[in-house]
């Protein structure tokens, strides 16, 4: 979810218990609706032909422009059993870049559905406790099953956090290697599209209120593409007035992996 300027606790809560899912449901144990099956398999058929993550990355999230922005979707809860959504009509910010990195690393429906229990649930296991609630656990997930790797520049500085948000994981204390804005925008040239952005809060209880795709103007003009809470949808805005009104101080930057051969065996298997 795009949490800008205007958002509240409770709509960060939203984000960091994983947010929206993608269009139509799949709940645990079976397949895509027919509204997810048209628009997600379509878009993963059109985007084959593009030869880098990079670009299907740009392709299929810049399609998805115009969803509606929708938190609580996922199903799930501490005392709730939790069930796999997908949705491909509304997002959140963390399920849109979910779904859009899924689709882009993905050469089918099936495919795509292993993708995306392997990005939003630690080792893909469908469970609450498995979800990656916390963007920092979601980054370093993703790294550590290969599907993005850190994307690093001269000039990032080692941030001290504790969470708590969730009282049910009780406090976490981790290090990030964070870039600060002016860095990142001085060095535009080292961005790619598709590269995802996330943006750390200054909250001492959480860690990120924001995460979104790194896009480019015809001009050569750095846009954030993310699911906007305020703005209501999918869209692209420009990166320096978004920096500017959120007051934002440092981010964090992923590149997705091209897929490799057997990517998806070794993701079943896990």
């Amino acid at each position: 979810m795009p949490l800008d300027s205007s958002l509240n606790r409770r709509h960060i809560l939203q984000m960091l218990a994983g947010g929206a899912a993608i269009g139509a449901s799949w709940m645990a144990g079976s397949g895509p609706s027919l509204a997810a099956t048209v628009r997600i398999g379509s878009l993963i058929d059109e985007a084959k032909a593009l030869p880098t993550v990079a670009q299907r990355i740009d392709f299929i999230g810049g399609a998805l422009r115009g969803s509606s922005y929708r938190s609580y979707t996922l199903i799930g809860g501490p005392r709730r059993l939790e069930q796999f959504v997908a949705r491909d009509d509304s997002f959140d910010c963390i399920t849109y870049c979910e779904t859009v990195l899924a689709a882009a690393t993905a050469r089918d429906l099936g495919e795509f559905e292993v993708n995306l229990k392997a990005i939003r649930y630690h080792n893909g296991v469908v469970d609450w406790r498995e979800r990656n609630h916390y963007f920092f656990d979601w980054s370093q997930h993703n790294v550590e099953n290969k599907t993005c790797r850190v994307l690093v520049m001269d000039g990032a500085v080692e941030l001290q956090k504790s969470v708590y948000w969730h009282r049910e994981f009780g406090r976490r204390r981790f290090t990030m290697n964070a870039i600060p804005r002016a860095t990142m925008l001085a060095n535009k040239s080292k961005l790619a599209q598709g590269d995802i952005v996330g943006f750390v809060t200054a909250r001492s209880n959480l860690d990120y209120f924001h995460v979104g795709f790194i896009a480019f103007e015809s001009g050569g003009e750095l846009l954030l593409r993310h699911a906007s809470l305020s703005r209501h949808r999918v869209l692209d805005e420009h990166m320096d007035r978004f920096l500017a009104a959120n007051r934002v101080r440092h981010v964090t930057l992923l590149r997705a992996e091209e897929p490799a051969a057997g990517a998806v065996s070794e993701k079943k298997g896990g």
